[in-house]
């Protein structure tokens, strides 16, 4: 990754207009995972909703990894390597199915780079512009599941395949990130060679499965008139992406669409439910038999774990910047 991408210091998650510099800095945890291979599978200004929790952040892009404090989830044994999941071939549809994560699975997120290959959890969640397929593959030599994060709800300036996307679908700037502009999620057909791109991308690196971000346009100051109907017609179509090539997909945040999403999506990727009090909101996934990969910042763990326990979350405290340490419930 070049440095225009290092530059981009950024957290996951925004609430409203709070700074990120009153954000602390917190730890993330790790929860387990069993695979199931069997399923099939214009510019016209809004006023931004009450609804709106502000944007979910997205990683630093740094090149090597912040030196984490001590962890609490002791990294693994090193063991013989497994064979790594045959991945489906590089392009046309899939249709013998995908795998689907346990709930209560462990797991890890990790946003820098390079990956921190060493803690126990079965499932990782890592960027996948900035990570090889032979990141992947050593991944699955371990015996994990590897998720693949991106970006489909914004034009981040610093990506490679930024020039797929046409200015007319560029709106307003993500509030905290002027290098990102929102996308008109409207116009599918605008958005498809991109998207088609990078669901490509994740799966011809081998990646299991997505966690694409920015899936709330609809209740941000996007510049554009977009409705809750039509972003569930955008998010449903990026579930259906990845899920015809062989992948799980998770619904990134976006609590306010959890009912009439958790059957469409395999997993909830999650920031501060438990800081905002929505998980009995995103409990419908666990209630549903798909597991909520759970993450907080600047709660102790001693205010949510019994709760999100309770809940069967698969919760983690992280540092801000999604680096390697972790600390799990």
């Amino acid at each position: 990754m070049g440095s225009a991408r290092d530059t981009q210091a950024r957290p996951r998650r925004l609430r409203r207009a709070w700074p990120f510099a009153v954000v602390a800095l917190l730890g993330i945890a790790a929860i387990a995972c069993e695979p199931v291979e069997n399923q099939n599978g214009g510019n016209g200004q809004t006023t931004t909703p009450s609804t709106w929790r502000g944007k979910p952040g997205k990683p630093r892009r740094s090149t090597t990894t912040t030196t984490p404090s001590t962890p609490t989830t002791k990294p693994a044994t090193p063991t013989t390597p497994t064979t790594p999941t045959t991945r489906p071939p590089a392009s046309g549809p899939v249709t013998s199915g995908w795998w689907r994560p346990a709930v209560g699975s462990a797991w890890q997120i990790q946003l820098s780079t390079p990956v921190d290959e060493s803690f126990a959890a079965p499932i990782y969640d890592i960027d996948g512009e900035s990570n090889s397929a032979a990141v992947v593959a050593s991944l699955h030599a371990k015996g994990k599941k590897v998720i693949c994060y991106i970006d489909v709800g914004a034009a981040e300036s610093y990506r490679a395949d930024v020039g797929l996307i046409p200015p007319s679908v560029q709106g307003n700037a993500v509030d905290g990130w002027p290098q990102e502009r929102w996308l008109d999620v409207r116009n599918i057909a605008a958005l498809t060679p991109v998207m088609t791109a990078r669901m490509e991308m994740c799966r011809s690196k081998g990646f299991d499965a997505v966690d694409p971000d920015l899936v709330e346009a609809y209740a941000a100051n996007s510049g554009f008139p977009i409705t809750y109907e039509d972003q569930l017609t955008y998010n449903r179509w990026i579930a259906k992406l990845a899920h015809e090539r062989g992948m799980a997909v998770g619904l990134k945040g976006n609590v306010d669409q959890v009912k009439d999403l958790v059957n469409d999506f395999d997993f909830s990727v999650n920031e501060q439910c438990a800081e905002y009090d929505e998980c009995a909101t995103v409990a419908a996934f666990t209630q549903a038999g798909k597991p909520v990969f759970h993450i907080e910042y600047d709660l102790p763990k001693s205010s949510y774990c019994a709760t999100t326990t309770a809940l069967r979350f698969s919760s983690l405290r992280k540092n801000l910047d999604l680096d390697a340490w972790s600390d799990p419930c």
